[in-house]
Parts: structure tokens; sequence; C-alpha cells
């Protein structure tokens, strides 16, 4: 073992970390200049007074390093994102990103010019003043690309931080709160943008004020202006270049792939997809148009692509960000691997291991883990009695309440004690506990929820008093061990379940209850993994249908007491 395992954790920073590491800086950058131009709604005096604020942190030597090495990265790892991209079958998200991300140099380069460049090169100090007047009046043109470039910028980031953010579980909680920003943001600004404009232009017709802003100490004179525009066109010539060279590259690689050859691809159902080689699993999918689940673009980050390699074939090896997911997966990189990131250099056979209609909402629940398992948990089978002859003297749509009020009762009790709800079966549910904790703990939660159930049902029973003739009876069985947990369904109608015989046995034993008039009966197995004694509780060997061995039970009703550990 390492003498420094904290080191373990320093793992060298990939280019889509890179990539976003970067693009937050920008997005800083652009949130920042929002925030100024949003005091525009205030007076222009407000905007030169923050714009002091900009400078000292973007225009100081460090804030100049940052920004600048942030752009000219995040410029060219936008360009080798696009080359490295096989398969053009965009999502519309993605498609929106490239094209805003694709506009902004073009948008951006007569700004850059006309403020950092002209101050580096000629100490030109141009205040909000100078630069509304620039758009509002000596070039109207110019300000409305200056208003186009602000949203463009914005909508980009936001595009980016929304594909990063979606995945994480408190992103939901908060995606209103965040969407409130990125709308109201960008309109404060603009109103600040028209605003500043607006105070621009009543004093722009007093001449002294109007010589005294645009006097040439300032502005430039023509040659610097000349310059700086020859400046600006070569960087646009220089931007539509790469983006010719990549579409360029993309292209020699497409015919040096179709002569160097390609590789096959077989899926559970028989078809054989046959791609270049180059492509990713995923990408060969989407070629063929082979339904294949994918939330996050091909990023490595939702999992839902993942695959189980059914070939005997070598594999290349994970790269980092690959590598992370399956150590969280605790896959084995030889069997199961993703698909985005997989790009196989022999003929293989692959089973898909999420459906392909699975959601963000399906990723969302993999706190259970998304790889198939065998673990040890605590089943609890709780089922309402003689909900037949209730149902009888109910009409439908009242029954239908009854049994709702009644799960939800369960389910209370259960969460409250540290379990999921799993399954409904009819007027029964099935509550797993322990599905991230040890079997002590999770033998213990079961047991602490036997009384809550009960209490959560004598609750209900005196709320619907009045409106039921008997009261709401129920059966309890309680059993433990490991289990099969993983995700089983057809394309989106897919749920997280257990299977093994821990739950058969659960169910027999709440099935018992209806035989000894019980309200619950646990397993001795149980109360041995919770460390709790049961000694004054009745004892049962009970033999059980499809088992040859009995199991020792202990009964519970409603006169006797959980005993505590």
């Amino acid at each position: 073992m390492s003498r420094f395992p904290y080191l373990q954790r320093l793992r060298p920073a990939g280019v889509r970390t890179v990539r976003l590491a970067t693009g937050l800086v920008l997005f800083t950058y652009v949130g920042t200049h929002l925030l100024n131009h949003s005091l525009g709604n205030i007076s222009l005096a407000w905007l030169e007074r923050d714009l002091l604020v900009q400078k000292f942190i973007w225009q100081g030597w460090l804030g100049t390093a940052v920004l600048y090495s942030a752009l000219v990265t995040h410029f060219f790892l936008g360009l080798w994102a696009l080359y490295e991209r096989r398969s053009l079958n965009w999502t519309p998200g993605e498609v929106a990103q490239l094209v805003l991300g694709l506009c902004i140099p073009p948008l951006l380069a007569n700004h850059v010019a006309n403020t950092r460049v002209a101050f580096a090169a000629f100490g030109l100090d141009k205040g909000y003043a100078q630069l509304l007047y620039s758009f509002w009046i000596a070039s109207p043109f110019f300000g409305r690309v200056q208003l186009l470039l602000l949203v463009v910028a914005w909508l980009h980031g936001c595009y980016g931080l929304w594909f990063w953010l979606r995945l994480k579980p408190w992103f939901a909680a908060w995606r209103s709160v965040l969407l409130s920003v990125a709308v109201l943001l960008p309109v404060l600004a603009l109103l600040g943008f028209l605003q500043g404009g607006r105070e621009v232009i009543a004093l722009a017709r007093d001449p002294v004020w109007r010589a005294a802003a645009i006097r040439p100490a300032i502005i430039g004179t023509d040659l610097q202006n000349l310059w700086l525009t020859e400046l600006r066109n070569d960087f646009l010539l220089f931007d539509g270049g790469a983006l010719l060279l990549v579409i360029a590259a993309r292209l020699l690689r497409t015919v040096r792939e179709r002569r160097v050859g390609r590789l096959s691809v077989l899926y559970p159902d028989g078809r054989k997809v046959f791609a270049p080689l180059g492509f990713s699993v995923l990408e060969a999918s989407r070629l063929a148009g082979v339904p294949h689940a994918s939330t996050c673009g091909g990023r490595a980050r939702c999992t839902l692509c993942r695959i189980r390699v059914l070939s005997d074939v070598p594999l290349p090896a994970p790269a980092e960000a690959e590598r992370r997911v399956l150590e969280r997966l605790g896959a084995d990189s030889q069997t199961v691997r993703l698909a985005c990131q997989l790009r196989p250099t022999h003929d293989l056979s692959v089973w898909p291991l999420v459906p392909p209609a699975a959601s963000t909402a399906f990723l969302q629940r993999r706190q259970w883990d998304v790889m198939p398992q065998e673990r040890f948990a605590a089943f609890m089978f709780v089922d309402m009695r003689d909900s037949t002859t209730l149902a009888a003297a109910q009409l439908p749509f009242d029954s239908l309440f009854v049994v709702s009020r009644f799960l939800s009762a369960v389910c209370a009790a259960v969460v409250q004690a540290g379990g999921v709800p799993n399954q409904f079966l009819g007027d029964a549910v099935l509550a797993i506990f322990g599905l991230s904790g040890e079997p002590s703990a999770a033998c213990r939660q079961a047991l602490s929820a036997v009384p809550l159930v009960a209490a959560s049902i004598d609750e209900l029973n005196d709320a619907l008093e009045q409106q039921l003739q008997t009261r709401i009876r129920f059966g309890i069985g309680l059993h433990c061990g490991r289990a099969v947990m993983g995700q089983i369904g057809f394309r989106e109608h897919v749920a997280f379940t257990a299977i093994g015989d821990p739950l058969n046995v659960a169910s027999r034993l709440e099935q018992l209850t209806k035989e000894l008039a019980c309200e619950a009966i646990v397993s001795e197995q149980v109360f041995q993994h919770a460390g709790v004694l049961a000694a004054d509780l009745p004892q049962l060997s009970a033999r059980l249908r499809g088992r040859d061995d009995p199991v020792t039970v202990r009964v519970l009703s409603k006169a006797t007491r959980m005993p505590r550990g």
C-alpha cells in the first residue's frame, strides 16, 4: 500500500476536463461583462465605475494570462473536438452548442481588436462612453454585432454548463433557479446596454463632450485604427482557414479509413454493423441507426452507453475519463466498456447493458448502482389484508383511494426507517433495506421499520374510522440475504429491482402471517445480523413452499413488542 494514499487521487487532466475548465473561465468573464452591462440601467457613471473593477481583474498580468490562455486553449480544443467527432448525428442541443461556438470567434474579432489589442499596442484606454458612442452613433453595425456576441457567447456557455451539470444529483432541485439566472442576467445586460446608449446619444449632442470623448488619444488615430482593422480581418481569415482545415482533415481521414479497412459490431438481435476503423461503438450504432442509450453526448459522463463485450479480442486500454467511470462502477475493463469511448481494432460482439430509450430520469436512479451486482440486503413484504372484502363495500374510486393511502402510510414508515420502497404489487409493497450500508445496519433499519409501519397504519385507521366499517389489517414478512440487484424492463419502462431467494422467503413469510393470524413474521437471520436478541418472541420452524429446509422465524402480533438491541 502506498505511504501517500492521497496522491492516488491526483489524476492528469484529460482533454474534456481542460476544455471544461477553460470554458468556465470564459463563462465567468462573459458573466462579469453582463453584470457590468446591467449597471447601465442605473447610469453611465456606474458603468464606468464597475469597468475599473473589470479592468483590475482581467487586465492585470494574472487575469490577462488566465483569460487569454483559456481563450486560445478553448478555441483550439473546440476545433479538435469537431475533428475528433466521427459521427455527425448530433442532438439538437449539441448542434446548437456547436453552431454558437463557431459563431463566437468572428463576432469577437472586432471587439478584441478595438479594446484589448488597442490598449496593448497603442495604450488606447477606451471606456464605456467611447464604446457606446461607437456602437450607437459611429458604427451601429458593430453595435448589433456586439449585442449578438453577448447573446451567442452566453447561450454557448449555458449549453456547456447544462451538458455538464444535468447529470449531477442536485441539478434537478436547482434547475429552475439556474434557468432564471440564465434568462434574467442577459436581459438586464441588454437593457443596460440600451439605457447606456441612450445616455451617450444625449451627451453626444454637446460638442464639447463629444470632442473630449472621441479625441484621438483615446479612440486612436486613423493609421492606428486602420492597423487594428487589418488585424481583425487577418484573424477572420485565420478563423475561417482553421475551420476549413478541420473540415478538410475530416474528409482526408474518411478517405484514408475507407482504404485502410473497417470492422464489424454484432448486436444481440443479430444485426451486424460495419464501421470504419477508428469509430467508437456508439458512433457505429448511430451510423447504422441502431438505438443506443446515451445522454452526455459521448463525454464519458452518463454511463448509459455501457456495453458488455462478448468477443474474446484485445481491446484498447481505456483512457483516463473512461477508466475513472469503470473504477466507480467496479467493472472489468476487458468485459464492460463505455460505447462512446471504446474504439475497437477488431470485429467484436457487444451487449448494450441499458435499454435504448433510457432517459436522464432513469440515470438519476443509479444511486443503487448502474451495474447489476449481488449484494446483501433486508427485504420486507407488506400486504393489505382482506382488500377484496373491503373493495366490495366501497365504490371503485373509494377502494383505490384507500389502497393508495395504505401504500403511502407503509412507504412513509419505510423511508423513515431508512429503507426504499421498490415494488408495488396491487395492495402490497416490497421494501429494500441496505442499498448503501452494512448488513447489520440494513437489518436494524428493517426491524425498526416494523413498529413504524404498524403505528402508521394505526394512524390511518383512526383517520378512516368513519369511512371504513372495518379496520385495515396487514401482514409483514421480513428476511435478509444476498440477491442480485439491477435494472430490468423494456425500453423506457425500466425499473430497479432485486431477484433472489431472500425475496421469495420474505414473500412466503408474509403469506404465512395469514395462517398464523399475526402481523409480522421475521426470520431469525435478521435478528442475528442486527445483533438483536429475540428470546422473548415466539419462535417457529416454518416450512415454506419451494424450500426443503425449514426457516427459523419469530412471530410478532399486536400484543408483542419489537425487542431492542
